[in-house]
């Protein structure tokens, strides 16, 4: 079965081979190996370091025009590879087709959205105290900038930094994901072939500790963007500190679901069973603790404990199937091990709980869709983020203790509301601290919306018209 060719890509020029070390690549749904995946010597990122900032000195200077323009021939191209490029995201990461197209396809609009925003990225004109000066402000791109992506949305969190960057003016570092990396050297690829210049964007592979530290550390780099778990984001974040660089910080969630006795009951099981089993769970903002006021806790339990238990899990390449394997059995364990914990203090077992049987679990790392209910607040899984097909379900009686639940933990990433009523609505959108809200739908990762957290879920927006705020830095120029 053909694979992405992987390889580093630098100064506009695929690179692997010679004595570089390698890493196996393999498939989480069949145990088999994909590919070799390069790492980057320190030779290779001083090249990768020396190619951003000399393209970086003549990037900056090109007319909006032609970003834009590179940035939608990416659009067109991404459409046209999107059945590739998603076959290969199955392959290694183990979503099923379908999510795996649909999230190469979707993508096409971030880079169509810069390309927009990129020609309005304007400045202003202050009025002077004084008739004979002129005071102006202009937002310049800030420089160099080293981006660290995860293995769960591997094109999608790619290049939401790289359309970013490109389209601001910036030059960019990208180190991917080890374990699913064909996304990432088939978005170099598109912009390679879209007409970007050698150097613009770059892209390394490694031990994720010693890229990450070796491109924070060079002078080089001005700007950090990270999209992983909160502990990894601490560490970069206080590293970046250290040497006053800017930093986008997109981290893991515990996503609260508010489900009033007024709801839509069958609308919202339907769409939270849809959410809870996308990518196996391993999204960070999938919804993981379900707060269930008690007029219909036990008719919402049953329903939704039915259709997870209806999903089909399998292979992401064989028809029907709506959910893959985890990304590989260290995730099976951890996401094992706080099930394991939630029942031995008492929590109730409604549906999954496990290892899926027969040869497809003893190949793959295939975990049941699992509900728990009456998990008790000291369940570990009331705590840390399951990034997995785990739902942890408990009562609550009153708004004020549904925000208190929801409230209750350092994460603020995405959180979801069920009412049919405004003013419970809109106390509850108010209160929940929390960087988004989605009240009675999902609808969060459109590029014209700005996507991230607050409190540990990190700092900084992608997407929106705050999409290029941290690549920009801004001037004053006051003249008589």
């Amino acid at each position: 079965m053909t694979y992405q060719d992987l390889a580093l890509y630098i100064d506009g020029e695929f690179v692997k081979g010679g004595d570089r070390r390698e890493q196996d690549v393999i498939n989480p749904a069949t145990q088999e190996l994909l590919g070799k995946l390069p790492h980057a010597s320190t030779a290779d990122l001083d090249r990768a370091l020396a190619a951003a900032q000399r393209a970086f000195t003549s990037w900056k200077n090109t007319s909006p025009l032609e970003r834009s323009a590179i940035l939608r021939r990416v659009a067109q191209l991404t459409r046209e590879r999107a059945r590739e490029i998603g076959r290969d995201i199955t392959l290694d990461q183990g979503k099923p087709l379908a999510e795996a197209v649909a999230e190469v396809t979707v993508c096409a609009e971030h880079a169509e959205w810069h390309a927009e925003e990129c020609r309005r990225i304007y400045g202003r004109v202050i009025p002077p105290r004084n008739p004979a000066v002129r005071q102006i402000v202009v937002r310049e791109p800030i420089g160099v900038c080293a981006a660290f992506t995860p293995w769960n949305f591997p094109f999608n969190q790619a290049i939401r930094k790289i359309v970013a960057a490109v389209g601001a003016g910036c030059t960019l570092i990208l180190k991917g994901p080890e374990d699913s990396p064909s996304a990432v050297v088939a978005l170099a690829r598109l912009f390679h072939d879209a007409g970007l210049p050698p150097g613009v964007l770059n892209i390394v592979w490694g031990v994720p500790g010693e890229i990450s530290t070796y491109l924070i550390e060079s002078p080089i780099v001005r700007k950090i963007s990270f999209t992983g778990s909160v502990p990894v984001g601490k560490q970069l974040a206080a590293l970046a500190g250290a040497h006053m660089k800017r930093v986008t910080m997109e981290l893991g969630g515990h996503s609260p679901v508010l489900v009033f006795d007024d709801a839509d009951v069958d609308a919202a099981v339907a769409l939270l069973a849809r959410l809870k089993t996308r990518n196996a769970g391993q999204v960070c903002v999938s919804p993981t603790r379900f707060h269930v006021q008690s007029g219909v806790h036990d008719r919402f339990a049953a329903a939704f404990a039915d259709a997870l238990g209806a999903v089909k899990v399998g292979h992401g390449l064989e028809e029907g199937v709506q959910m893959g394997p985890l990304i590989h059995e260290r995730r099976f364990q951890a996401v094992q091990a706080l099930v394991d914990d939630a029942r031995a203090r008492g929590a109730e077992l409604l549906s999954g709980g496990g290892r899926i049987g027969g040869d497809i679990g003893a190949k793959g790392h295939f975990h049941a869709p699992t509900l728990l209910a009456n998990v008790p607040a000291d369940a570990r899984v009331m705590h840390e983020e399951p990034f997995g097909p785990v739902a942890a379900l408990s009562r609550f009686d009153t708004v004020d203790e549904a925000l208190q639940q929801a409230n209750a933990l350092p994460f603020g990433l995405a959180s979801y509301v069920f009412t049919r009523s405004l003013q419970t609505a809109t106390r509850v959108g108010d209160g929940l601290e929390a960087g988004m809200v989605n009240i009675n739908h999902s609808g969060m990762a459109h590029p014209e919306l700005p996507f991230g957290g607050v409190k540990d879920s990190g700092f900084g927006s992608e997407g929106g018209t705050e999409s290029f705020d941290s690549f920009l830095s801004t001037k004053l120029i006051t003249q008589i």
